[in-house]
C-alpha cells in the first residue's frame, strides 16, 4: 500500500463551529457550465441532441471505451446494463448476480427489479471492495453475472475478477458509480468488464444533477442500452433528427419502423441541459481530480496518527479517488462520533450499509448480516465525510481540529 504525498501546510484558524454544514458534496456552476447552458436555451433543443452526444464521446475517451450511453442516474445505467445482458443471453428470472454485502442498496435492487436474485459476497477489510478471494464459493450453476463496486474512489481488485469470471464463463458488470477516472494496472475503470456503470448525480465526482451513464466496447450491447432507456425502441431512431437528411428509401424505411418498440424498455432519458454540465466539468476533470486527492492528503496525514481510526489505504497499482473519505472506528461508539460531527456542522454518511437494511432483512431472512462479518463490522463502525473540490484549507482544518478533539487530541 502507497502512501499519498504529504499536504500543504495548514494554515491556522480557530476551530469555531462555521456557518455552514460541510456537505458530502458540493456543485459548482463555473463559467464554462453557464455558457453551454446558455447555448442549450438558445438553441431551443432539449432532447438527446448534440451536447448529449459531445458528453457521451468524452466520458467513453477518458474511460478507455469506445461508447457511453446518457440516462438519468447511475442506478438506471446498471439497470439496463444488467437487462442489456439478460437479454442477450438468455437468462431466466430468478438466475444469480453476485454484488458485494457493502454498497449503495441500488446495486442489489437492480439484480431485484430485473427478476433476478442477488448474491451477496463480503468485501476486503481495508479497502471494502468485493473480496475475490470469497467469490468462488457463492458461485452456483444459477450465477451468471459479477457486479464488481469500485467504492467511493478505489476501483476493484480487477484481475482476479476477471480470472474467475473468464474460467466460470459469468458476464460482468463494473458499477463504477462513485469512482469515475480511476485506473487500475494502467487502465480506466468502466472498461474492464462487459459494461461500465456510473453516476453523475450531486455529490459525485462529474455532476449533472441527476444522470448517469452506461460504458462499453461491444457495439452491439450499445444499441442494445440506448434501446432499453428509450422504452425498448427501434434503435433505428433514436433522436429526432435521425429521419433527416436521409434518402428517400431510407426514410421510408424510418418511417415505417420508428414506432416500433422490440424490448420491455423504460423512460430513462436525460436532458441537454445535464449534458451540458457533463461535458464541461469533464473538460475540467483533471482540476476535480487534483482538488479531491489534495483534500485526501490532508485529511489522512492530519488524522493518521490516531489509532481509535482505520483510514483509507491504497494498493500501489491503483488509483483512489477520494469521492467521499471513509472513516471506521477500531472502538468505541460509531454514532458517539457521528452524532460529534453532525453538531459541529461536519455531514456524514454510514459506508454504504446493505445487508443490515429492513427490506433485505425481510427478504433474504433476519440473520443476513451475520453470515458477512466485514461487512457487519463496518456496518457498525464506518462512515464517511466529504472530500469534495470546494472544501476550502479552513475548512479542511476545521475537519481534522474537530474529529482529533473528540479524541482529545
Amino acid at each position: 500500500m502507497r502512501r499519498l504525498r504529504p499536504p500543504l501546510p495548514p494554515v491556522a484558524v480557530r476551530s469555531r463551529i462555521p456557518r455552514e454544514q460541510l456537505g458530502i458534496g458540493a456543485l459548482r456552476l463555473g463559467p464554462r457550465e453557464k455558457q453551454y447552458l446558455d447555448q442549450v436555451i438558445r438553441s431551443n433543443r432539449l432532447s438527446y441532441g448534440p451536447f448529449s452526444q459531445r458528453f457521451e464521446r468524452a466520458f467513453a475517451a477518458a474511460h478507455d471505451c469506445r461508447f457511453a450511453v446518457f440516462c438519468n442516474s447511475g442506478t438506471s445505467a446498471l439497470h439496463i446494463a444488467l437487462a442489456a445482458l439478460k437479454e442477450r443471453h438468455g437468462w431466466a428470472d430468478g438466475d444469480e448476480v453476485l454484488v458485494p454485502a457493502v454498497t449503495f442498496v441500488a446495486t442489489a435492487n437492480i439484480a431485484l427489479h430485473n427478476r433476478m436474485t442477488p448474491v451477496f459476497v463480503d468485501v476486503d477489510p481495508l479497502t471494502f471492495n468485493i473480496d475475490p478471494k470469497l467469490i468462488e464459493a457463492k458461485i452456483t450453476r444459477r450465477t451468471r453475472c459479477i457486479i464488481p463496486v469500485h467504492l467511493l474512489g478505489l476501483p476493484c481488485d480487477m484481475e482476479p475478477i476477471l480470472e474467475i469470471a473468464k474460467r466460470r464463463r459469468l458476464r460482468v458488470i463494473e458499477d463504477s458509480c462513485e469512482t469515475a477516472l480511476a485506473r487500475y494496472r494502467g487502465r480506466k475503470v468502466g472498461s474492464f468488464g462487459d459494461i461500465g456503470c456510473f453516476s453523475t448525480y450531486v455529490a459525485h465526482y462529474i455532476v449533472t444533477g441527476v444522470g448517469g451513464l452506461s460504458t462499453t466496447n461491444d457495439p452491439d450491447l450499445a444499441v442494445r442500452l440506448r434501446s432499453l432507456m428509450n422504452h425498448g425502441r427501434d434503435s433505428i431512431y433514436m433522436k429526432i433528427d435521425d429521419d433527416s437528411g436521409v434518402s428517400r428509401s431510407k426514410l421510408r424505411e424510418i418511417v415505417s419502423r420508428r414506432f416500433s418498440f422490440v424490448s420491455l424498455g423504460h423512460s430513462f432519458r436525460c436532458t441537454e441541459f445535464e449534458a451540458a454540465l457533463g461535458l464541461a466539468q469533464i473538460e475540467r476533470k483533471e482540476k476535480i481530480i487534483a482538488a479531491h486527492q489534495a483534500n485526501a492528503r490532508f485529511l489522512l496525514e492530519g488524522l493518521c496518527d490516531l489509532p481509535q481510526l482505520q483510514l483509507a489505504v491504497v494498493p500501489e497499482d491503483r488509483d483512489h479517488m477520494f469521492m467521499m473519505f471513509p472513516i471506521v472506528l477500531r472502538r468505541g461508539r460509531r454514532q458517539d462520533l457521528v452524532n460529534f460531527l453532525e453538531e459541529r456542522r461536519i455531514e456524514t454518511r454510514d459506508l454504504l450499509p446493505l445487508v443490515n437494511q429492513p427490506v433485505y432483512r425481510k427478504l433474504f431472512g433476519a440473520d443476513l448480516e451475520r453470515r458477512y462479518p466485514v461487512a457487519r463490522r463496518l456496518n457498525r463502525s464506518a462512515f464517511y465525510i466529504g472530500c469534495h473540490q470546494e472544501l476550502s484549507r479552513r475548512s479542511l482544518v476545521y475537519m481534522v481540529d474537530t474529529i482529533r478533539s473528540f479524541f482529545g487530541a
